[in-house]
């Protein structure tokens, strides 16, 4: 197993940088690794690079990159808009989303949401690990919650909100998003909104059916989960109107190959 690490610091060919203390402990207590070994590197604005381990011990790990192996993508302009969940629930739904290619988190305080004490910290720490995990390139942005009328206040109208409606009239998921392709360009920004276990009150669904950037979707006959709901929608959002489509083979040489990376 090659290690795949996400670090703050600017990446480029032939520098040298000193791993951060998580990155230290990473490969040298979990993943028992040593000076000459390979790794993999990216910082969500550089691409992703090789790199060697040139120096490790108690004390620190010193990283030379020697090439580039992608360059810098990015994930659909996708904002995920959902109430607070517990503990685990919203850890799995962040982890989840990262893998889905959600651009930004948003939290929303809802008449019905259950909790309000999120640790923004731990969100990040899951989603990072998440986009190492599944080559992704960049790292979502985990953002402080908002309550539901600051939401809207700040909302640019041109970012299209697909609402996942519990009740009231909404075509499936799968038919509305189909249709908006026909007249909403697919670069345009996005964000999915989900309401929290207990639903949306009436007069929420109410406020976010009459704006003109909102458009109700159904997800199917069966009461989802919060979670579940979300993790839906995000996955038919992207086989639609996202990246979810099949991608060329990558050109690039495989890890530890090829001039650049030798001794």
């Amino acid at each position: 197993m090659i290690p795949r690490l996400y670090v703050e610091q600017p990446l480029a060919s032939g520098a040298t940088i000193t791993a951060d203390e998580r990155a230290h402990h990473y490969l040298r207590n979990v993943m028992r690794r040593a000076a000459g070994d390979v790794l993999v590197l990216f910082n969500g604005r550089d691409g992703e690079f090789e790199a060697k381990i040139a120096v490790i011990d108690k004390r620190k790990a010193e990283i030379r990159i020697t090439r580039q192996r992608r360059a810098q993508d990015s994930v659909p302009d996708l904002v995920l808009c959902f109430a607070p969940l517990k503990k685990d629930a919203i850890d799995f739904l962040v982890e989840k989303g990262t893998e889905l290619g959600v651009a930004a988190f948003q939290p929303v305080i809802t008449r019905r949401t259950a909790t309000s004490r999120l640790n923004l910290d731990r969100l990040r720490a899951n989603a990072i690990e998440a986009a190492e995990q599944t080559e992704r390139l960049s790292i979502p942005d985990i953002r402080a919650p908002l309550n539901f009328e600051a939401l809207l206040t700040g909302w640019q109208p041109s970012r299209q909100m697909i609402l996942c409606a519990e009740a009231g009239p909404a075509l499936p998921i799968a038919d509305q998003l189909t249709a908006l392709t026909r007249h909403v360009s697919p670069t345009n920004a996005w964000a999915i909104f989900c309401g929290p276990e207990g639903g949306f009150h009436v007069s929420e669904l109410d406020r976010l059916r009459n704006l003109p950037f909102v458009t109700p979707v159904g997800l199917g006959p069966r009461i989802l989960r919060a979670d579940t709901a979300a993790l839906s929608a995000l996955a038919v959002f992207q086989a639609i109107l996202g990246d979810g489509k099949l991608r060329p083979p990558d050109p690039m040489m495989p890890i530890g190959t090829g001039a650049e990376g030798a001794e």
